[in-house]
């Protein structure tokens, strides 16, 4: 898996949004889902790029607790502990994120600082975490704000 390519896909999807959070769902190396943060645009505290994919997602295929077995999100920033959690919820088998919540607090950014692995961990999924792809090109996106 190209994980390089689908994180320049959440990339893209980050530029649409209220702030530069873009998530894509993968399976089988295409993406199925796409989507992007719209808590101002929808007054929704809860409507992060992962939580709308996952929502997206749920409303075209179901939900159970494996729900996202074998499929990896894509997305351009460290999960939050909503996020992160969500994920387990949904039973996605794998994160990849671009940039850390350290990298963000570090930029100035208001942030949880809760790393996503460690929410993993706490769950009953077996997710893979896989952090750091393209970070400099996600914090860029940040910068600019």
């Amino acid at each position: 898996m190209n994980h390089q390519y689908f994180m320049k896909e959440a990339l893209l999807e980050a530029q649409k949004g209220d702030l530069p959070y873009g998530a894509v769902i993968v399976k089988d190396n295409e993406v199925i889902i796409r989507g992007y943060n719209t808590t101002q645009t929808n007054n929704d505290v809860a409507a992060h790029g992962e939580i709308n994919v996952l929502r997206q997602f749920t409303k075209k295929y179901g939900y159970s607790l494996e729900t996202l077995k074998g499929y990896t999100l894509y997305t351009t920033c460290e999960p939050c502990p909503m996020c992160a959690a969500a994920c387990v919820w949904a039973g996605v088998s794998q994160i990849v994120f671009g940039a850390s919540t350290k990298q963000l607090i570090d930029l100035g950014t208001k942030q949880i600082d809760i790393p996503c692995k460690t929410v993993v961990e706490k769950g009953f999924q077996n997710i893979e975490v896989i952090g750091g792809i393209l970070a400099d090109e996600c914090l860029e996106l940040f910068r600019q704000l």
